[in-house]
């Protein structure tokens, strides 16, 4: 079915950096959440026969018999050893075999590995294959119950019994055969040398696991778990399996009352612009395609009013906007008012909220009269002396369905002292380019009124013309005001690290390029918006949720449960996909 891939002969490059494992399994198993089921990656030191013995990160196999230690023939005289070599091995009792450290886990869809035939040893009993946990390990796989296996001498299938069926041919050293399981169908294929050998087992159960089985002197087998690339060509499976499962999606039987599936369309795509605040949108939607609108006019552009303001960073002013149009939402909420107040101090340090900005700021940062770039050869950051925070944006089109996302650059300097090199503080602290890491009160305190007599200092120097010194103190009275608030909310680690995170701009003087600078893009006030436009909708007796982010919502919880539930179909049903058709 495939053709032979393109990494013929890199299994001896199965002991690469952890990282790059890491990396090729998460391309080849995208939806494994290895937090929950953790994906094979190697041999078991434990779940193994002690005739096994294993090496090189625990993907080498080799047989070692039962009375002799790992790599080591007994001393016996060479006539007796010959006999030894001779009789061990000749019976199903000196086999042995090793499973993975982890069962294949359903969300892989269509799992796979590889083992090379090292050296067939002296008579080539192998099994490769797949068990169940508990299957008795002195045995070559396929001969017990929920054990199914491959074999070399013979080429025979055993599925759990010790009679086999012709299948394939027979594997030797230098061989590479897989095992492929279609989580889907529950069916297990075979390759060798890249070439596929047809389904060998149907109607396997759930949580198998990776299994080889050795039974003479000399044999010696490396496994690849997906460490290197494959010979045989497993990702031109995984795309047949993708596009089978989306036309079985595209192609599922809708109600034969067509027009009626429609309008429930039609409703989802309605209730969804009116619970956003898109009115203008809503009510072109509305008159294109017959859909009443159940939310007064008034109210949707109440609510887009709020949500404008919170996604141009006036948190301020939507907080107050807020009060006035639903009188004792915030105070019911303290949670939601920690967010707003923890949000708007984040952008008093951006310079877009009205609290600090003021009048004719145009959304400069007041860091920017107080903070200078780390020099670069004795030079100021070009990113710092030539960037300037974006103004708020305002704009009244409503058609747009995303807030601006245009990145956050360093503030514009203030005068001519913007370029000077920083002076440590005469308590030792710093303010210029090493952080400052903000724990609790007391450090936020110390920024604070470091930041402040930074700016004092400038001021008499002629820089504090601009009226930053007043906003400097608003900043700082607020920031007590906000740890103030968050000593009477039931203390979580949300809550902390919320307010930790905001703090800790203040440790350094570009906050933009700061390891915390994330926290200034504008795209995180997407979060708050839709926060407060859901406890708004609910204190109005309204779905905080609209009908089309509860659908998708349900469909990812679905694929999640479809996992756990072991069906293998929840792999390739790509939910990001399809909906971005």
């Amino acid at each position: 079915m495939a053709a032979m891939g393109s990494g013929r002969g890199t299994m001896d490059s199965q002991n690469q950096v952890q990282s790059d494992t890491v990396d090729r399994l998460k391309l080849l198993y995208p939806n494994v959440n290895e937090d929950e089921t953790p994906l094979p990656r190697s041999w078991s030191t434990k779940d193994k026969f002690s005739y096994i013995g294993l090496s090189q990160n625990n993907l080498r196999v080799h047989y070692k018999g039962g009375t002799q230690g790992p790599g080591r023939r007994p001393h016996l005289p060479y006539l007796h050893l010959r006999l030894w070599m001779y009789r061990h091995g000749k019976t199903h009792k000196d086999a042995a075999s090793v499973r993975a450290t982890h069962p294949i886990p359903a969300a892989c869809g269509l799992y796979y590995f590889e083992v090379r035939i090292v050296s067939k040893g002296r008579d080539g009993y192998m099994g490769i294959g797949l068990s169940a946990h508990g299957v008795n390990m002195n045995r070559l796989p396929g001969w017990d119950k929920h054990s199914y296996g491959y074999h070399g001498d013979d080429g025979h299938s055993f599925c759990s019994s010790g009679t086999g069926q012709p299948y394939g041919p027979t594997f030797t050293t230098g061989d590479v055969i897989g095992c492929g399981v279609n989580l889907v169908d529950n069916t297990c294929f075979y390759t060798k040398n890249g070439h596929h050998l047809g389904i060998a087992f149907r109607g396997l159960p759930p949580n198998l696991y990776p299994t080889v089985g050795l039974q003479t002197p000399g044999e010696v087998v490396d496994a690849n778990f997906g460490q290197a690339p494959f010979v045989f060509d497993i990702e031109d499976m995984l795309r047949e399996l993708r596009a089978r499962t989306r036309i079985a999606i595209d192609e599922f039987p809708l109600p034969t009352e067509q027009g009626q599936w429609q309008q429930v369309l039609h409703r989802m795509v309605s209730s969804y612009l009116v619970h956003h605040g898109y009115c203008g949108t809503a009510q072109a939607f509305a008159r294109a395609a017959a859909q009443p609108i159940h939310e007064d006019i008034a109210s949707i552009k109440n609510r887009q009013r709020v949500s404008k303001l919170v996604l141009a960073g006036r948190i301020g002013e939507a907080i107050e906007l807020t009060r006035r149009l639903y009188p004792g939402l915030l105070e019911r909420d303290s949670d939601l008012l920690f967010l707003l107040k923890c949000r708007q101090f984040v952008e008093m340090v951006n310079g877009s909220d009205s609290e600090v900005a003021g009048e004719g700021s145009n959304g400069v940062s007041v860091i920017s009269h107080t903070s200078r770039a780390p020099a670069v050869n004795g030079e100021p950051s070009p990113k710092q002396t030539n960037g300037v925070s974006p103004a708020s944006p305002g704009g009244s089109c409503d058609v747009d369905m995303s807030p601006p996302h245009e990145p956050h650059g360093p503030p514009r300097d203030c005068g001519p002292h913007a370029h000077a090199p920083h002076e440590p503080h005469a308590n030792g602290d710093h303010a210029g380019s090493a952080p400052q890491p903000v724990k609790g009160m007391p450090g936020v305190t110390h920024s604070l009124s470091a930041l402040a007599t930074d700016f004092y200092s400038e001021a008499s120097a002629g820089c504090g013309g601009c009226g930053a010194r007043a906003s400097v103190e608003r900043m700082l009275a607020f920031g007590r005001e906000l740890y103030a608030m968050s000593q009477k909310l039931q203390q979580d680690v949300y809550h902390k690290s919320m307010l930790e995170d905001a703090f800790s701009l203040l440790a350094y003087s570009n906050p933009w390029d700061s390891p915390v600078g994330w926290q200034l893009e504008p795209v995180r006030r997407e979060a708050v918006c839709e926060a407060l436009n859901s406890a708004i909708l609910e204190s109005q007796g309204m779905q905080w949720i609209s009908p089309v982010e509860a659908c998708v919502s349900h469909a990812r919880d679905l694929l999640k449960r479809m996992s756990r539930a072991g069906l293998g179909a929840c792999a390739f049903a790509d939910l990001p996909a399809l909906l971005r058709r």
